[in-house]
């Protein structure tokens, strides 16, 4: 895949899904990440049933720190892995106390320094929570679409975010990061894509496979 293709898949992708955007509910940095850590291997939609209830007793990470593990653990419970994810986040909470003045830190590095926030997790709140995108972040869906269509031959998420930084230009890694989400929900999806909507089908390594 050469640069000006990946530019014209991009480009049709804003255009098809010109409503695209974070589908996790959140009003502050910290809720955008404790949203974020919760979505691991978890619908956005059970998240986004789940967090109201706690945001509206424990906004702040303050408040996650003096939060007792066990009651966290039981109101995150409905999106799954809660002792691991519990756990995390309580350890984020004390992270962002105690080093950064309780506020969530707005640089990539300073995000991954903080536990259950890796760079998937950290380009997700750098563009949401900050609107600064520094990457692409690749989760389940940009990886299938990444696969299928030839952006990327990798299967780590990090070398596939690589490839995808080298195809393309850095003024849509907004859009980017919204559109394949979407494509993957809607068309692309995991089983039974639905090609014959597809509007970039005439790029995608999958399609023309599908045609011989």
């Amino acid at each position: 895949m050469d640069k000006q293709n990946a530019e014209k898949i991009i480009k049709k992708l804003i255009d098809f899904y010109p409503d695209a955007k974070c589908s996790l509910d959140f009003e502050t940095p910290f809720q955008i990440l404790v949203s974020v850590v919760l979505s691991a291997q978890c619908t956005d939609e059970r998240v986004n049933k789940t967090t109201p209830a706690i945001f509206a007793k424990y906004p702040d990470a303050i408040d996650f720190v003096n939060m007792p593990i066990e009651t966290l653990q039981e109101l995150i419970h409905p999106c799954g892995f809660y002792k691991t994810k519990s756990k995390n986040l309580k350890l984020a909470a004390e992270k962002i106390v105690n080093d950064f003045d309780g506020e969530v830190p707005e640089t990539m590095e300073e995000l991954m320094s903080i536990p259950g926030v890796g760079r998937k997790s950290a380009n997700v709140i750098m563009l949401e929570a900050f609107n600064k995108p520094q990457g692409i972040a690749v989760d389940t869906h940009a990886k299938r679409i990444s696969n299928r269509i030839g952006l990327s031959s990798e299967s780590e998420p990090t070398k596939i975010e690589q490839d995808l930084l080298k195809l393309i230009p850095k003024k849509y890694y907004k859009d980017v990061n919204h559109v394949l989400v979407w494509h993957g929900r809607n068309t692309c999806t995991a089983a039974k894509p639905k090609c014959d909507t597809c509007p970039v089908k005439q790029y995608c390594k999958y399609f023309k496979e599908i045609l011989k």
